[in-house]
């Protein structure tokens, strides 16, 4: 009788994408995937920013580099797989650009929706298409992840837009995984709860609003950057190598109901 092998959780050897990584839930995947070995290029739209988190991730012996990128641009996004060495392929490619523009639906203006589906919808299918495409080419398996949102599962006040496109990237992540399959790419989704980073701050200062999210996520705390940054791992790596087109919820119980 021979004991089995723990897949391994570590990325040496592996390239990595992170988009929306200058800041809140991005740069924590991409500490968390450089902390697990791998070389990870950031991507967002403020290269000044962008700079800064390489140099704190170099002080700490991590591999990364900058990339400014706007994942709107699809002509782009497109350039930069296209142009690709097959020695560079991207073995891992985590979406975390995102945007929220919170109103009650019967106020939705046009040109909000279009600003959160361009961003949340249009960019990421677009990305995820560039990084398997490019992958299929490589001849290399990999791992897709879109940073989603328990709003892909559920629905909730004065989120329409965004919970709209949030359950469209899960009903495409869930599609592509049946077509990507046969060619061992692996796509999923991490589906947070409310975060506290800089950009979720005002939502918490609101009293109500305050109210309603703890009331609702079971645990008794907001969720960590830090609570996303184990799941990056574990989806990016071969602890994962049997999991494609699913969710996985950190959402504090919220779903549960």
């Amino acid at each position: 009788m021979q004991l089995p092998t723990t897949p391994s959780f570590n990325l040496t050897g592996k390239r990595a994408l992170v988009t929306g990584a200058s800041s809140g839930i991005g740069l924590g995947c991409a500490v968390a995937l450089a902390e697990a070995g791998a070389d990870v290029t950031l991507a967002a739209r403020s290269s000044d920013k962008l700079q800064a988190v390489v140099t704190l991730m170099a002080d700490k012996g991590l591999k990364s580099n900058a990339l400014k990128l706007d994942v709107t641009d699809v002509a782009s996004v497109r350039h930069l797989f296209e142009n690709l060495s097959n020695a560079d392929v991207f073995d891992i490619v985590v979406n975390s650009a995102g945007m929220a523009k919170h109103t009650p639906a019967l106020e939705t203006e046009p040109n909000d929706f279009d600003d959160v589906t361009d961003i949340n919808l249009r960019a990421s299918y677009f990305l995820m298409q560039a990084a398997a495409k490019k992958l299929i080419h490589a001849n290399k398996v990999g791992s897709l992840i879109n940073v989603s949102s328990q709003m892909g599962h559920v629905g909730g006040p004065d989120r329409a837009v965004y919970c709209a496109t949030k359950h469209a990237v899960e009903g495409y992540t869930k599609a592509m995984a049946i077509e990507w399959g046969k060619h061992g790419i692996r796509i999923n989704t991490i589906c947070p709860t409310f975060v506290r980073t800089a950009l979720s701050a005002a939502t918490f200062a609101d009293a109500d609003k305050s109210q309603w999210i703890m009331s609702k996520i079971h645990l008794g705390r907001v969720a960590e950057v830090e609570d996303i940054m184990g799941a990056t791992v574990f989806l990016a790596s071969d602890a994962a190598a049997m999991i494609t087109g699913t969710s996985l919820l950190i959402d504090g119980g919220w779903t549960a109901e």
